[in-house]
């Protein structure tokens, strides 16, 4: 679904997010100060967050992605809390995106060589396994020690590998469990995408979306409008490619 083009459209998103809970903040002693003018009120301590504002801020979201996707550059999805992994990793492995769903490894952004070396490492060894070069080269026991090092490996960066180079954005799952994340693409210069709830310091986010990020259907929603808007973005890239190579032919 793309951004709502009337105010019947727009109820009507507000709806389904209601529906998924995307509505519900933390207690009014979790508040970040940042987060006050899109909380709508209380009930029962429990911030209710206004969805109204939370549309307009995804629709800013939703553009920039576009627009990033259309330059050719990646978008890495960023969810490591139980809630979100399972959905980050299903949306951007249907893209070939790059993803992080395990646990943010420290210079990802800030030491990105060391990190990329990491990743050629791993590609070599199971090109070499895969060729045979490993079983023929090495002794039983290294390739035991062999073996334990690539399963690390998998296990962190496996899903960096579509990460040549920084991506032209980060899109995280509650900005306050991925400060880290955050620090980096901030120090890197690379512009924060992020759900968050209102426990969260939104100072630091370029384009938050004001929303429930402890809820996986509410983090599943947020997320696949985010990976739908890059859809779009790649999708008019090719398009415009098309009709320059056919004006030319």
């Amino acid at each position: 679904m793309q951004n709502p083009t009337n105010e019947q459209e727009k109820q009507g998103l507000i709806e389904q997010l209601f529906k998924i809970g995307a509505h519900f903040g933390f207690s009014r002693s979790r508040r970040h100060p940042s987060t006050s003018p899109f909380v709508f009120g209380y009930k029962n301590q429990t911030a209710v967050i206004d969805l109204e504002k939370t549309i307009d801020l995804l629709n800013v979201a939703e553009s920039f992605v576009e627009k990033i996707a259309a330059e050719g550059k990646a978008v890495l999805f960023v969810g490591n809390k139980s809630e979100a992994r399972k959905v980050v990793a299903d949306i951007a492995d249907k893209r070939n995106l790059p993803y992080v769903a395990e646990r943010w490894i420290g210079g990802t952004f800030t030491n990105f060589k060391q990190i990329r070396d990491r990743i050629t490492r791993l590609l070599e060894l199971k090109k070499q396994d895969e060729a045979g070069v490993l079983a023929s080269r090495y002794t039983k026991k290294e390739r035991g020690v062999i073996a334990k090092e690539v399963s690390d490996l998998e296990r962190f960066f496996a899903s960096l590998v579509p990460m040549e180079k920084l991506p032209g954005a980060i899109f995280v799952v509650d900005a306050k469990e991925e400060a880290i994340a955050v620090y980096e693409a901030n120090k890197a210069g690379v512009p924060v995408i992020a759900l968050c709830s209102s426990d969260c310091d939104i100072r630091t986010v370029q384009y938050p979306i004001i929303g429930n990020d402890a809820n996986r259907e509410s983090i599943k929603f947020f997320a696949t409008r985010i990976a739908e808007a890059y859809d779009r973005g790649r999708m008019a890239a090719s398009a415009a490619a098309a009709a320059a190579a056919t004006a030319t032919a």
